[in-house]
């Protein structure tokens, strides 16, 4: 079970605590808040997270507003533990961006794997357009790509602050997804090998042919030794417990350790490049 189930569970073990003190049942709780009784269970239990106006009519119709305060501070850790994107980006893309900046000015050490796709902080513009469009289109929220584009390259200014320091670790099946026209990848790829050699930033490459301790599962960032990230389909999950921020340490150590760097992982890099440009090149074999 992880952290965020346990907050859920909590806060409906709670809530169940505060319907048995006022003497009432599911059934006659469901009735005096016209909701079906089904949701009363899946409130107690955990499988559903209440929203605010869920906690306030619960703790009204049980006579213990005195505890509102507190159960919404919990549901708002959990929101933020558990942040679905349709929350996160409902009025667009480029909210969540400024979001992200303002947890920079925190961070000094930035740990990040990315087994799909290239970093935010080190795409080009057209890169991330694409990946904001794909966004926009799955999630089906307002089109903003202009804005977030122009807030995740001010974000990478950060790339140049001597308070700084970045550690990446890329498959090479990530230089080579098609998520983009060849010719926005042939200019992220090489964005990528200029960057390799700023002084702050590490980034090594995995090849196909190296072998691997642990398997390339999920992509995440480990954000100095305070908070685990891991993007999902549906939601960015904010992972915070000591034993999961040493699990996943633990694990970007051994895909680090077998990484390539500097030169060779510059290799890499321009060997996908000259595949990549031998295709688009017309008449090439």
């Amino acid at each position: 079970m992880t952290n965020i189930d346990e907050a859920r569970k909590a806060i409906g073990k709670r809530l169940r605590e505060l319907r048995q003190q006022a003497g009432l049942n599911g059934k006659q709780l469901a009735e005096s808040l016209s909701w079906p009784p089904s949701k009363i269970s899946k409130l107690e239990i955990g499988r559903q997270a209440p929203t605010d106006d869920d906690i306030r009519s619960w703790t009204r119709a049980t006579n213990a507003e005195v505890e509102t305060e507190s159960l919404l501070t919990a549901l708002h850790t959990l929101e933020i533990q558990h942040a679905e994107w349709k929350r996160l980006i409902k009025t667009g893309l480029r909210s969540h961006q400024k979001e992200l900046i303002e947890q920079d000015e925190k961070t000094r050490l930035y740990r990040a794997f990315e087994p799909v796709i290239i970093p935010g902080l080190l795409q080009t513009p057209e890169y991330a357009r694409s990946r904001f469009s794909q966004a926009v289109t799955v999630h089906k929220v307002p089109n903003d790509v202009n804005e977030a584009v122009q807030a995740r390259m001010r974000r990478q200014e950060i790339l140049y602050r001597p308070d700084k320091r970045f550690y990446f670790v890329l498959t090479e099946a990530a230089l080579r997804y098609r998520l983009c026209p060849v010719d926005t990848m042939l200019a992220q790829l090489d964005r990528l090998v200029s960057l390799s050699n700023l002084r702050n930033i590490r980034l090594g490459v995995i090849g196909f042919k190296t072998p691997y301790v642990a398997d390339p599962r999920h992509g995440f960032w480990l954000l100095d030794d305070d908070r685990v990230r891991v993007e999902t389909y549906s939601a960015e999950l904010n992972l915070r417990q000591q034993h999961e921020i040493e699990l996943y340490r633990s694990i970007f150590e051994q895909l680090a350790a077998v990484a390539s760097y500097g030169g060779s992982a510059r290799a890499i890099i321009t060997k996908v490049m000259d595949e990549l440009a031998d295709e688009a090149t017309p008449g090439s074999s």
